[in-house]
């Protein structure tokens, strides 16, 4: 009590200039109008992490005359100084900006306002019978009864108050984007996405509470950090995460994958949007039009007019490619730019088109619906294969502008043509009846050959089009991953020097590509008889876009040269950090101490990889499975998020169909029973049981066959035997966590600790049941890890192993 006499009295006689010169825990009516010009002057909250004050505004600069500025609140805990709520109109969200000359201050009878010196105008008014402003340790800035948490601008902070019903949740700072009743994201009056159910809270532990169906979970759930909601200037919502050591942002959520389904990514009329990367997108004019003078912002033109008659222009299919037409177009919804029809054919559609003059393209589904689009304007374009259409764009016939929007099936329709000669005429003063049988046997031998040459050719192209189809690459997309030659392969891995890693498939090298990209290139050995599993690799990778399994950036089909280009994971894989030793000579780390896991990273690494296999299984258009789960193909990150890798072995087939194998797939020790014993037929339930004994191994960090006859003296042990007797017979749950972790000072023995063991261990065995009937689903398995199932008690394992040979 005696400090804090003492500090207000220093306040009380520190001058007035100074005290305006200095972060403030709060602003009275005692203190001096608050000017945009004191840049210096900030009220900050008592744990530091937020503060409050004039920023110049982003279309204008503060050191001009004319500059304007905004009071806002901002994280003062990140480099960036992220905005998270500004004064703005309630009604339009627009922000209220003023120049140099206006100030903030608080009279007498505790009104705050933003007036404008001169004038007497006021732009905001917060009346209050408070004298007091102050801001909170979670962001919300107060003044009385009125906060700026029941005002959201953008984003939303943990456990702030989510407006009601029939309202504007959030709006996107450059006001193209809203956040409708909590739900829908809105460009204008089109909606482009949904949450799964209406938002309710934003928790500080990551989790995004819905109305009355399961939560969506970030991907660092459980950290202790700052975390916001944010709908970004793009049109996406994003969960963002601050990581403590970089003081930068990390997205651990977004609700919209593709980014150029986002209805409005492209503004101009005519422009298609197409993705680079996962996280950026460009915008570029279709095959005959160029942009307009004034940037791609204001559209794309024709390069030159047709008459509409239908005799002086053609059609130029655009596989994957789609327009709103100012509507839903997922839902199929007739707009103002489009029409739908029910024609006969393709032939049909398009010569309904064709017949009318302000028809300027249209679109087309080949999935037995029938379903046609007719544009009279192109609005709103974007590259997506989840389009499932065609649209067939109106040009001048004389057009000669390549088209980039082409999928596989062009490099396949090609001819091989057959070459005839005829012999060199006889010599004059042979006989008729020679001549004639001379000429007959060579068309006969001519035409045998031709004959025998198309079915020759016919016969390899219906293999190759059988393989397409059933591997999808029929429908791989141009713009897909990149095709590397060997060349640039070669030199990016300085002549394939640097191995960090080997496999039965062939080894794996890094590299650098000219970009400064980190690359992993996989070399295929022997691909001969495994040419199916090369092409599965590259179009299952191609499809799948998860933040737990391994990216793709390109390939190699160069001769007999067969190559895999990943993303580059620095930290190796699990199997380095799980056990005993914790170097690899493989991974050129020699003997360099690997760092301990706790079980805190331990769990996150097997939720991630959960959801990862889960996501194979029940979140794509086919069945994926991975037949080859175990901590060698879990690779980690720098924050160790885990990413599931090496789709070799992957079986890709219907949903509906059993998985019948040729030859047995896996690794020993990871393998279910119906590998083994052929009793059942092989479905998705091999993978689950193969992560249950990788659960087991992230749990205990002992390889679940390398140590049976050393450390236990018998041959009849069996790994998840002796787990399932260490927990729920002897109750001795310490035996079973990683001996390393226990002699750790950091392990707390607590009852948060020993429940995680326990629902990972009750998880495991219900995995290891050795009926895959009796298995759950991964995304069952997924939730039981999450906690937001309740799981029975398990039956004890059968003992199954694979004897060595």
């Amino acid at each position: 009590m005696a400090m804090a006499v003492a500090c207000s009295f220093l306040l009380l006689v520190l001058p007035v200039a100074l005290a305006a010169a200095q972060p403030m825990q709060s602003f009275s009516a005692s203190d001096t109008a608050w000017s945009p010009t004191e840049t210096n002057r900030t009220l900050v909250s008592n744990n530091g992490d937020f503060a409050a004050g004039f920023l110049p505004s982003s279309s204008s600069s503060s050191s001009s005359s004319g500059g304007k500025y905004r009071f806002a609140v901002w994280v003062n805990a990140s480099d960036s100084r992220t905005v998270i709520w500004y004064a703005h109109d309630s009604t339009s969200y627009t922000a209220v900006e003023a120049d140099r000359n206006s100030s903030l201050a608080i009279d007498a009878a505790g009104k705050l306002s933003w007036t404008v010196a001169g004038t007497n105008t006021t732009l905001l008014l917060w009346p209050s019978n408070s004298t007091t402003m102050t801001l909170n340790d979670s962001g919300s800035l107060v003044h009385g009864a009125w906060s700026s948490f029941r005002e959201p601008t953008d984003t939303l902070m943990p456990l702030q108050s989510i407006p009601g019903a029939n309202t504007t949740t959030l709006q996107s700072q450059n006001g193209r984007f809203n956040l409708v009743n909590s739900l829908t994201l809105q460009h204008g009056d089109s909606m482009y996405a949904n949450i799964t159910a209406a938002l309710r809270n934003l928790t500080p532990d990551g989790t995004l509470q819905l109305s009355g169906v399961s939560p969506l979970i970030a991907s660092d759930k459980g950290s202790t950090r700052l975390r916001r909601l944010t709908l970004d200037d793009d049109g996406n919502l994003r969960l963002y995460s601050l990581q403590p050591r970089t003081r930068q942002w990390r997205v651990v959520w977004q609700l919209v994958q593709e980014l150029c389904t986002i209805r409005g990514a492209c503004r101009g009329a005519a422009t298609i949007c197409v993705p680079e990367g996962a996280d950026s997108t460009t915008c570029v004019c279709p095959p005959g039009y160029r942009q307009q003078p004034r940037g791609i912002d204001a559209g794309c033109a024709p390069k030159k007019k047709y008459s509409g008659n239908g005799k002086d222009d053609k059609f130029v299919r655009m596989d994957f490619v789609a327009f709103s037409g100012g509507a839903d177009t997922a839902a199929l919804d007739p707009g103002k730019y489009m029409s739908k029809l029910s024609p006969q054919n393709l032939a049909d559609c398009e010569n309904k088109c064709r017949d009318n003059a302000g028809c300027v393209a249209f679109g087309y589904k080949f999935g037995g619906d029938r379903t046609c689009l007719h544009y009279t304007r192109l609005v709103d374009g974007y590259w997506s294969p989840a389009t499932e259409m065609s649209t067939y764009l109106r040009v001048v016939a004389s057009d000669k502008d390549t088209n980039n929007f082409t999928g596989m099936t062009s490099m396949i329709d090609t001819v091989c043509p057959v070459r005839l000669a005829l012999p060199v005429p006889p010599k004059q003063g042979r006989t008729t009846i020679r001549n004639i049988a001379i000429i007959t046997a060579l068309f006969a031998v001519e035409l045998l050959a031709g004959v025998l040459s198309f079915w020759a050719f016919l016969r390899k192209y219906s293999q190759y089009r059988e393989m397409a189809r059933t591997l999808g690459l029929e429908y791989l997309p141009a713009g897909g991953p990149r095709r590397f030659s060997y060349a640039e392969l070669k030199a990016a891995t300085k002549d394939f020097s640097d191995a960090v890693g080997r496999g039965a498939y062939g080894t794996v090298y890094r590299g650098e590509l000219p970009d400064r990209r980190a690359v992993a290139v996989k070399q295929l050995h022997g691909v001969g008889g495994g040419e199916a599993e090369f092409w599965a690799e590259v179009t299952i990778i191609a499809r799948m876009h998860h933040l737990n399994l391994v990216r793709m950036w390109g390939f190699c089909a160069d001769k007999e040269q067969r190559m895999l280009v990943y993303e580059y994971v620095p930290n190796g894989s699990l199997d380095k950090y799980l056990f005993a030793g914790g170097t690899s000579a493989e991974s050129g780390d020699g003997d360099k101490k690997k760092p301990l896991l706790d079980l805190h990273t331990r769990y996150r690494i097997a939720l991630g990889v959960a959801r990862a296999i889960a996501y194979l299984h029940e979140e794509c258009l086919e069945w994926v499975l991975h037949c080859d789960i175990k901590p060698e193909n879990i690779l980690l990150e720098d924050d160790f998020c885990p990413k599931v890798s090496d789709f070799g072995l992957s079986k890709l087939t219907s949903k509906k169909e059993k998985v019948t194998m040729s030859r047995i797939r896996g690794t020993r020790g990871y393998m279910a029973p119906e590998w083994v014993i052929h009793r059942e037929p092989i479905t998705a339930k091999a993978d689950v049981y193969s992560f249950g004994m990788v659960l087991l191994e992230i749990v205990s960090g002992r390889r679940n066959y390398g140590f049976r006859q050393d450390s236990v003296g018998s041959e009849d042990w069996y790994f998840p035997k002796w787990a399932f007797e260490k927990v729920y017979v002897e109750r001795r749950i310490d035996d079973i966590i990683d001996p390393r972790i226990v002699q750790a000072e950091a392990y707390e023995d607590d009852d948060a600790s020993v429940a995680t063991v326990e629902r990972m261990v009750k998880t495991a065995m219900w995995c290891l049941q050795d009926r895959a009937d009796m298995r759950p689903s991964m995304g069952k398995v997924a939730k039981m890890l999450e906690g937001t199932v309740e799981i029975t008690e398990p039956v004890k394992p059968t003992i199954f192993c694979v004897q060595d040979d």
